[in-house]
């Protein structure tokens, strides 16, 4: 498809939804190193997961476009442990042939909102595939930042295959940093 507009609208993902999520996952599963995963997920996975997902009450948000499911974007835990609970790692997918359509920005901008109007502090986007520029971009446009590269972590399609971990705090989880850099400016002036 060309990247002239589409209208769409997000709402939140029902388990109705599930097949056409699983559609889309499978593609990038089969196709791209964007997931690590090697076989596509059933339908009964992806809604194990979906359910997963809205029993952490986090957000599972989904793009509509003409009556079909052309992306989707969920908050999950980064990790179990109690001290990260205040963290979470997003992942988002748009179906082939439609992205750049503002369709994956508009929906991670709204998780970033939900998910900061739920208290969480800092956002971790963990990315395969060194050379998937477009999730990279994406996440740089809207905040993130990266903050590193673990190398030939995974192999896929008979090659290995490095992560981008990218972050963005949430909220004002930076106010701190900023009031310590202004503090130590401050000093540093006082000093001359």
């Amino acid at each position: 498809m060309s990247s002239s507009a589409l209208p769409f609208l997000i709402r939140p993902a029902v388990p109705e939804d599930m097949e056409a999520v699983q559609a889309i996952y499978a593609h990038y599963v089969l196709r791209s190193c964007a997931s690590f995963e090697e076989e596509p997920p059933s339908v009964a996975e992806m809604l194990r997961r979906h359910a997963g997902i809205l029993e952490k009450k986090l957000p599972f948000l989904v793009a509509v476009s003409d009556g079909e499911v052309v992306g989707y974007t969920y908050a999950g835990p980064f990790r179990t442990r109690s001290a990260y609970r205040y963290t979470i790692e997003d992942s988002i997918y748009v179906a082939p042939g439609i992205v750049r359509r503002n369709i994956g920005a508009s929906l991670l901008r709204l998780l970033i909102d939900q998910c900061t109007e739920l208290g969480y502090r800092q956002m971790i986007a963990i990315i395969g595939d060194s050379a998937n520029l477009g999730s990279i971009q994406l996440h740089r446009k809207l905040g993130f930042r990266q903050e590193g590269v673990l190398r030939g972590v995974g192999l896929k399609f008979g090659r290995w295959i490095d992560v981008v971990i990218m972050h963005r705090p949430l909220g004002h989880a930076d106010d701190r940093v900023r009031t310590l850099a202004a503090q130590a400016s401050g000093e540093a002036n006082e000093q001359e």
